[in-house]
């Protein structure tokens, strides 16, 4: 029996690396890593070893006889993969073994961000020098977005967590959680100037955490927010702030956008609460969406269905919520579904209204319609809540080169870019954070790995500037700036709780939303 792979899929390719047959596409090497929805098991070359299922640090790789109903169509979607790429072949491959070149002893160097891009930079750090790594993150728990991106319903995309949890704990490694990097010195933050005083190189894997807005008049009523600010608060991420949603309005939410993410804020709102009280969605999201009871969410694209930003795969995981009906209109020229009106409370429902865009919301003190344009013509949508998912940008950090215009840090192939035109020595940004908002976990682990291969060019070719600092001088730093460190003792602390606190709820966990309960969790106390 072939294996398959799932829409959970993160495209780590660690699959591809021991499939005896090379049967799963596309590779690293390949057009279409890194922008393909998931990665792909030829049926045909499949010799049913499982070693790919074995290596998926997500669990998304299943023998086709064992798939569940709600990712049965993954066995046809891998299929045609191969149906519709003729020139893809699968057999033996040749390995090609990397040059190791001789690194001087005593490198130190910092990774700030514990998303995937930090993550995979953390691993090839390990794999191919004999550096020390300080891993630099602003919350007491590590993740990322893997911890405050990754949709409550999709637990298995998590797993990644894992893998890096594995690195974290080797003797070379150095965790330093509740940490901020920025120019506030006042605030405890830790300057760019400073990491760069004690390390021979710092990687930059903080992400897009800022969102785009739509320009439109209303657009910051109560009840309009942005799909980072909402993803961000029923995910537990502290000091999200509240879309305050009526509790007792129409029953209807409108989102702007049809990329991954609006996809994944329009199955969480929909979905039936008691299937979410079986993730570890925030309580405060689970208490507010109990009470609101979403029953329909419209999402707007600006153009055709054709054009939409979302992947095949997850389109195709709402047709499989229990009770959730899906509308496509997909003609600008024809009648638009009665939205001018409470949803209906006995059906729940995601209608899709392409070649629309909004024009402008209108409430009393709070949202309560959207107006949008279709064609010609503008119509009412009557809803509690607006979100916006049209991209995202990156967070600038004080003292360090940020182009506003294109909302990432400036970089030549993962080296950051100064004043002059010139990389800065030792300076380097991964993931979102250096390209903008585009690929998954796939595309930002290939970049790390790109960008810390670079690094190694720049150790030989003596493009860095070493540190004339004593390795213990930072963790001195540490202490004077920001009392309230967390090591990885505290993060298995936090994580530990957690997991008890979920057991008592027969929930994966139950996460902290404020920093005090978890450096309290972590035996630490903030001064």
């Amino acid at each position: 029996m072939v294996f398959v792979i799932t829409q959970s899929c993160c495209s780590d390719a660690a699959c591809v690396a021991v499939c005896p047959v090379n049967c799963i596409h596309p590779t690293p090497e390949e057009r279409g890593f890194g922008t393909s929805d998931i990665l792909h098991v030829d049926p045909q070359a499949c010799i049913d070893c499982g070693a790919c299922a074995d290596a998926c640090p997500v669990n998304a790789i299943f023998p086709a006889d064992k798939l569940g109903p709600r990712d049965r169509i993954f066995a046809e979607i891998n299929a045609d993969y191969y149906a519709n790429n003729p020139h893809i072949s699968s057999g033996w491959s040749d390995v090609v073994y990397p040059d190791l070149p001789r690194l001087p002893d005593g490198l130190r160097v910092a990774v700030v961000g514990t998303g995937p891009s930090g993550g995979y930079a953390l691993r090839t750090l390990l794999n191919r020098t004999r550096a020390h790594v300080t891993v630099i993150d602003r919350l007491p728990t590590p993740g990322g977005l893997v911890r405050a991106g990754v949709a409550p319903d999709h637990p298995s995309t998590k797993d990644v967590m894992r893998t890096f949890d594995i690195l974290y704990r080797d003797p070379k490694v150095t965790m330093a959680t509740n940490v901020e990097v920025g120019d506030d010195v006042e605030a405890g933050q830790i300057t760019p100037a400073e990491l760069a005083e004690h390390f021979d190189a710092v990687f930059y894997a903080v992400g897009a955490s800022q969102s785009r807005r739509l320009g439109i008049e209303g657009e910051d009523l109560p009840g309009s927010t942005s799909a980072t600010d909402l993803v961000a608060w029923y995910n537990a991420v502290p000091g999200a702030p509240d879309p305050r949603i009526p509790a007792h309005g129409t029953g209807r939410a409108v989102i702007v956008g049809t990329g991954n993410v609006a996809l994944d804020v329009a199955r969480i709102l929909v979905s039936p609460p008691e299937l979410l009280a079986r993730t570890d969605i925030a309580d405060r999201a689970l208490a507010l969406l109990r009470e609101q009871n979403i029953h329909e969410v419209v999402v707007l694209g600006r153009r055709g269905q054709e054009s939409a930003a979302y992947t095949a795969a997850e389109y195709r995981a709402l047709s499989v919520i229990p009770g959730v009906e899906v509308v496509v209109h997909d003609d600008a020229d024809g009648p638009l579904p009665e939205l001018d009106r409470p949803a209906d409370p006995e059906n729940r429902r995601i209608v899709f209204l392409f070649h629309t865009s909004p024009v402008r919301t209108d409430g009393d003190g709070h949202l309560e319609t959207v107006t949008v344009r279709t064609g010609e013509r503008e119509h009412p949508i009557a809803a509690d809540l607006l979100v916006r998912s049209i991209g995202y940008r990156s967070a600038p950090i004080g003292g360090l080169p940020f182009d506003a215009d294109a909302g990432y840090f400036p970089n030549v192939d993962g080296r950051v870019i100064g004043a002059d035109g010139e990389p800065l020595p030792g300076t380097y940004v991964l993931g979102w954070a250096g390209r903008g908002s585009t690929g998954g976990i796939g595309a930002n682990k290939l970049q790390a790995t790109a960008t810390v291969e670079r690094f190694i060019d720049d150790v030989v070719n003596g493009g860095i500037v070493r540190p004339t600092s004593e390795p213990e001088a930072f963790d001195a730093l540490l202490r004077r700036r920001k009392r309230a460190v967390v090591g990885y003792r505290g993060i298995r602390a936090i994580d530990r709780r957690e997991r008890e606190n979920g057991r008592q709820q027969r929930r994966p966990r139950v996460k902290f939303t404020e920093v005090s309960d978890m450096l309290s969790a972590a035996g630490r106390r903030k001064r």
